[in-house]
């Protein structure tokens, strides 16, 4: 048995090794998969919208009870993952997401996709939180918000692929299609993570604190809370933003604007290409200067920007500046997955990620139906724009309850 002294010298070495680059590998992949899944929601909801009759207010709640559904799956799995190991729960996630998923692509109405919705979230909970423990728990900390970056840019890619499904899929064969296309990318995952062993860190505490409740320590003293507290109000505020602009606008694009269908796919690659670069620059940044005042300027300079952008209607503005919003809204997640991990100990990590990634992303899927009800009482436009109040929120929380970790070797 390798000792924990071997795989500490392992995390932090300078050399990127095998094992390290098929980590990262895997984990993009898993994340890919994630974005792909949302996003095809996002982008069917007017073809979704015709087939059942739906209002706005009820695409808002496929949105949330699918991201609802994320939360308790990222508790769940969490948990499971610190007990059992990072890559073999990973593959219980799949079999789940793909089974739900696949049903979603023959839901007969409304109800019945709204459960398979639920139940496909569930899988998916799970991917965040152990593909970024896995990759924050093998490279070296210098390196390690750079390498968690790269997994995050998994989820842009996913969007490529879920507008472009959406675009040549989707709109000649109908939306059913676009679900039962996004089942295959779950089968090359699982491929991925074969033969993938589990972190040294890990294999070497896998027998220690069995009796240990891992949830426990997220709220081990005064210190740790109010860190989680503050690592799940900037999560929440991540995943709002995010969704409320991939989500609704190219709702906002097609009603409001009155544009083809077919627009939404230039703006969205604009949008993908900004936010792609900012989460590689992103985590060079945290590793460079340190995750708060990285954090702290890009939340400051979202606030400003979005609330201008909204004020926008000309759609090449819209275009040409989207790459601007990405590159500061979704630019942040570059940090997350190392942000995370350097608070809670190996027992631990993986429940952490999971448990506050997600459930920021369920309060944000929760207050999806509130840009539902503005855009219906006013516009989609307004409602977007109340989002910079928002990164006010989470950058108070990094100045008074998030503390540095640059540098901090893994527990």
């Amino acid at each position: 048995m390798k000792t924990e002294s071997n795989s500490v010298k392992q995390v932090e070495s300078e050399q990127t090794t095998p094992y390290q680059k098929k980590t990262l590998f895997a984990s993009t992949v898993g994340y890919a998969l994630d974005g792909m899944d949302m996003m095809i929601l996002g982008v069917c909801f007017s073809l979704i919208s015709v087939s059942f009759n739906l209002s706005k207010t009820d695409l808002g709640t496929l949105t949330s009870v699918t991201l609802l559904g994320a939360v308790l799956g990222g508790i769940l799995f969490g948990v499971l993952a610190d007990k059992y190991g990072r890559v073999r729960v990973f593959s219980w996630t799949i079999l789940i997401f793909s089974l739900f998923t696949g049903l979603c692509a023959i839901s007969p109405n409304y109800e019945s996709f709204l459960i398979f919705r639920f139940l496909s979230g569930l899988g998916l909970g799970g991917e965040f939180g152990i593909g970024m423990t896995l990759v924050s728990e093998s490279w070296p900390k210098n390196k390690r918000s750079r390498a968690t970056s790269i997994v995050a840019l998994g989820f842009q890619a996913g969007i490529i692929l879920s507008t472009l499904t959406v675009n040549f899929v989707g709109q000649s064969y109908g939306w059913r299609w676009a679900f039962a296309v996004g089942v295959l990318p779950a089968l090359f995952v699982a491929w991925t993570r074969k033969g993938l062993d589990e972190p040294e860190i890990w294999q070497n505490l896998k027998d220690q604190n069995k009796n240990e409740i891992a949830v426990g320590k997220l709220f081990k003293t005064p210190k740790t809370t109010a860190t989680t507290i503050g690592l799940t109000i900037a999560c929440a505020v991540q995943n709002f933003g995010f969704y409320g602009l991939m989500v609704w606008m190219p709702s906002m694009i097609a009603s409001e604007l009155k544009l083809p269908f077919k627009d939404t796919l230039y703006w969205t690659i604009s949008t993908t290409i900004g936010m792609s670069l900012g989460i590689l620059i992103f985590g060079w940044l945290c590793d460079k200067f340190g995750r708060r005042p990285s954090y702290i300027i890009f939340l400051l300079i979202s606030a400003v920007s979005i609330w201008f952008y909204f004020q926008q209607t000309d759609m090449i503005i819209l275009i040409i500046f989207g790459s601007a919003i990405g590159f500061f809204v979704n630019g942040m997640m570059g940090g997350y997955g190392a942000l995370l991990a350097e608070h809670y100990p190996t027992d631990a990590r993986s429940s952490a990620e999971n448990i506050i990634f997600n459930v920021g992303r369920g309060i944000a899927g929760i207050s999806q139906v509130l840009i539902a009800y503005f855009a219906t009482m006013y516009s989609i436009s307004y409602a977007l724009a109340l989002l910079s109040a928002t990164y006010l929120l989470s950058a108070a929380a990094f100045v008074f309850l998030i503390p540095e970790t640059k540098g901090k070797a893994l527990e």
